[in-house]
């Protein structure tokens, strides 16, 4: 079964209002934006960040569970980029996401693109952390869900405090995952 899907309604993106808003930041700061070596700059900097902020569309994929398959499923490493909400600075990581299966299993390239559809909007890495859970919980009715995201965030290491190399680490469990210490503890050795 294959139900088609979007992370937002369409955003209405306009691209030159988005540059004229780049070039007038840019000019506010001191930047010559005529300039022969800045001049596509503020067209370049509005596609950039229309790209990250605009998920591909995407079909659920799921399947009947016919051989009754009851352990874990997790995709471990799947890269992600999203946009911190305070700064517009992107923050990078990857994710482990596993489920349970009930009635029915995932098709596994999709697991990577939930992460996406929600890293793909002005976030906060722990909200975005509970809508991956939540959504897989709503759409695939598993019997657990477990989700760790792992990002370096360039607000906190580019300006503010500036602390290079690190790192925030988020977890949501949900079902079995949550309240089983054993898949709990199983879970969390394969996401980390």
């Amino acid at each position: 079964m294959t139900t088609p899907l979007r992370a937002l309604p369409d955003a209405g993106i306009d691209l030159d209002a988005a540059a004229d808003a780049v070039a007038d930041l840019m000019s506010a700061l001191g930047m010559d934006t005529n300039d022969p070596s800045l001049a596509r700059t503020p067209h370049r900097v509005a596609k950039a960040y229309a790209e990250l902020l605009s998920p591909r569309e995407f079909g659920l994929t799921t399947f009947p569970n016919e051989e009754g398959y009851d352990e874990l499923v997790v995709a471990r490493d799947i890269p992600f980029t999203s946009i911190c909400e305070h700064h517009l600075l992107p923050f990078v990581g990857t994710a482990s996401v596993g489920y349970l299966p009930g009635a029915r299993i995932l098709g596994l390239s999709k697991l990577a693109r939930v992460v996406e559809l929600f890293g793909r909007r002005p976030q906060v890495q722990e909200r975005m952390t509970k809508q991956i859970a939540t959504w897989l919980d709503q759409h695939l009715r598993p019997r657990g869900v477990g989700v760790v995201l792992r990002a370096e965030h360039t607000c906190r290491t580019l300006r503010g405090v500036q602390a290079k190399g690190s790192s925030t680490v988020t977890s949501a469990l949900l079902g079995t995952l949550r309240d089983d210490p054993r898949t709990r503890g199983e879970f969390l050795g394969f996401a980390t």
